[in-house]
């Protein structure tokens, strides 16, 4: 070997690789008894970086540039988001949330300009200017243990969880105020809407049942029995399918939307909880808080396909997909 090409040779070992995460989607993974957000190449799996947080970071959700996630630290004080730059696998600061406490549920509206996250202890539900990070309104629930929440496709509506009353609030974001309170089931923690905003389901972790709320009415229209202590549900892109984890069962149970029945239990992981579909519909991933590691899903033949390394009892899940 000649000396240029030795010298070409040793440059090329000393270069950096390739970032896994450029040109792709980078799945952030909430690490509960770490204090640790993981950042995962949501095409090969592999670990991309990890940063700190506040306690107990249940929730997360990201902007839709994918740029910027935020974090709701539940434990501890409970007092606080964190900022996290997405690209730097940073976390940038933490966002106080003044007198409201216990923040878990979390979203970022669709124009990416304000955070909406549920305080438990406040019974509340807090918006947060995502720019300043100054809280610019509360509006309570009224209900006990407002866990999680979702937002009507056309963001009109918040829909929250409450474990403590059994029951979920809707709230129209125009008026700032409660219009409903639904009662659903014992425990009532997991929720989403169906893509045509028409339908919220819920997940009654107490009852062992599916709730089928309208949202024309804000009233439950069908009960779905779930044994096993269903503790989240997400419904598919196309709306033809609602997964539930079932954390006492240690299983994935998928229901047919549509028909409202039950199509098959998938095993994933020792206390499944966490759930996130990928936009394409093609994959979904789990977190199984007991066994430290996040279960990928083919949703087109509903099997286990991969398994992610992740941190102490692992929850919270969101993607982030760069424009």
């Amino acid at each position: 070997m000649n000396r240029l090409a030795a010298a070409l040779l040793g440059l090329a070992l000393l270069a950096p690789a390739a970032d896994a995460q450029d040109g792709g989607p980078v799945l952030l993974v909430g690490n509960k008894r770490d204090d640790t957000l993981t950042f995962v190449d949501a095409a090969t799996f592999k670990v991309l970086g990890t940063t700190t947080t506040g306690r107990g970071p249940h929730e997360l959700a990201v902007t839709p540039d994918g740029k910027t996630a935020f974090v709701a630290n539940y434990e501890g004080p409970g007092d606080s988001l964190s900022v996290v730059d997405v690209d730097a696998r940073k976390e940038l600061r933490k966002v106080p949330l003044g007198p409201y406490r216990g923040p878990h549920g979390i979203l970022v509206s669709r124009d990416g300009k304000t955070v909406y996250v549920t305080c438990e202890r406040s019974r509340a539900v807090v918006a947060v200017d995502a720019a300043t990070g100054k809280v610019v309104r509360a509006i309570e629930t009224g209900q006990e243990v407002s866990h999680m929440l979702v937002m009507t496709p056309d963001g009109r509506k918040l829909y929250t969880a409450n474990i403590g009353s059994g029951t979920a609030t809707a709230i129209d974001l125009a008026a700032g105020k409660a219009v409903a309170q639904v009662r659903t089931g014992a425990g009532c923690e997991g929720i989403d809407v169906t893509p045509d905003g028409k339908e919220v389901w819920t997940a009654n972790r107490d009852a062992d049942t599916v709730s089928v709320i309208a949202t024309a009415t804000d009233e439950v229209v069908a009960t779905l029995p779930c044994p096993g202590t269903p503790i989240r549900v997400k419904v598919t892109p196309d709306g033809r399918r609602a997964l539930v984890s079932r954390v006492g069962g240690n299983e994935v149970t998928v229901f047919d939307v549509a028909g409202r029945k039950e199509v098959k239990r998938i095993a994933t992981g020792a206390a499944p909880v966490g759930i996130l579909v990928e936009p394409s519909g093609k994959r979904a991933f789990v977190a199984n808080t007991a066994a430290d590691k996040v279960s990928v899903l083919d949703l087109a033949t509903l099997e286990v396909v991969g398994t992610i390394a992740a941190g102490r009892e692992p929850d919270g899940l969101a993607l982030a997909a760069p424009k």
